[in-house]
C-alpha cells in the first residue's frame, strides 16, 4: 500500500494565507478609518478650542453666577463679532477717528509698546486687506541651487532701500517648508528668475504639506515671467 500524505502541511499555510490577508485587510481598513477621521477630529477639535477660548475670556466680564459660557457656549464668539462690529460702525465716522488718531498717538510715545503696537497692526493689515497682494501668485522658483526647483508665493513688489540695490525688477518671494508651510525663508528675486502657475494657493498648500502626495488635477504648463 503507499503511504499516505498528512494534509495538515498544506492545511498550514492556507490558514497562514488567510491570517495575513485577513491583517492586511484590517491593516487597510484601520488606514482607511485614519485618513477619514483625523482631519474632521482635528478640524473640530481646533474650532472648539477657539470657542471655548474666546468664552473664557468674555465670560469673565460677566459676573460668576451667571454661568454665561457654561449655559450660552459659543455666546462670547457672537458677543466678540458684535463688538468688532461696533468698533467698525464708530471709527467710521469723524469721531470714531478722532479717537483712533488720540489712541495712536499715545501708544506712538510709549517706547516699547509702540513697537510691539506697529508691528502687529502691520502684520493684521498686510493679512486682513491684502496689502502687497499677499500669497496672490504661486511661483516655481529655482532653489536651492540650479537645477533644484521649489513652490513659493510671491508675497509682493520689492521696494525701499532693498529695491534701490538692484537694477531690475525684484519681487518678495516667501519659500515654505515642508510639511509646515508657516515657517520658510523670505528671498528677494528678480521677476524674471520666477515662473508664474495657474494653480491656487490653496492647491499648492496642499502639496506642501502633503509633501508633494496631493497633486492639483489640472495645472498648466507654467509660463516663465
Amino acid at each position: 500500500m503507499s503511504p499516505q500524505l498528512d494534509p495538515l502541511p498544506a492545511r498550514t499555510e492556507v490558514s497562514s494565507a488567510s491570517s495575513s490577508g485577513l491583517i492586511a485587510r484590517l491593516r487597510a481598513n484601520f488606514l482607511a478609518g485614519l485618513l477619514v477621521a483625523a482631519p474632521i477630529s482635528l478640524t473640530v477639535y481646533i474650532v472648539w478650542a477657539v470657542i471655548s477660548f474666546i468664552d473664557s475670556q468674555v465670560s469673565s466680564l460677566f459676573p460668576p453666577s451667571w454661568g454665561v459660557s457654561h449655559y450660552l457656549p459659543g455666546f462670547g464668539v457672537l458677543l466678540a463679532l458684535i463688538g468688532l462690529t461696533v468698533v467698525g460702525a464708530l471709527t467710521a465716522n469723524i469721531a470714531g477717528r478722532l479717537v483712533l488718531a488720540v489712541s495712536e498717538a499715545l501708544l506712538g510715545r510709549m517706547p516699547v509698546i509702540r513697537s510691539i503696537y506697529s508691528a502687529i497692526k502691520q502684520v493684521v493689515h498686510t493679512v486682513l486687506a491684502q496689502k502687497a497682494e499677499a500669497f496672490r501668485e504661486v511661483v516655481l522658483l529655482e532653489y536651492p541651487r540650479p537645477g533644484l526647483w521649489t513652490l513659493a508665493f510671491i508675497t509682493g513688489t520689492t521696494s525701499g532701500e532693498v529695491r534701490d540695490q538692484f537694477d531690475e525688477e525684484m519681487v518678495n518671494v516667501f519659500v515654505p517648508t515642508t510639511p509646515n508651510p508657516t515657517s520658510g525663508f523670505l528671498l528677494f528675486v528678480p521677476r524674471r528668475s520666477v515662473r508664474l502657475l495657474s494653480m491656487s494657493v490653496e492647491d499648492a498648500l496642499k502639496m506642501v504639506v502633503s509633501t508633494g502626495i496631493l497633486t492639483p488635477d489640472d495645472v498648466e504648463t507654467p509660463d516663465a515671467r
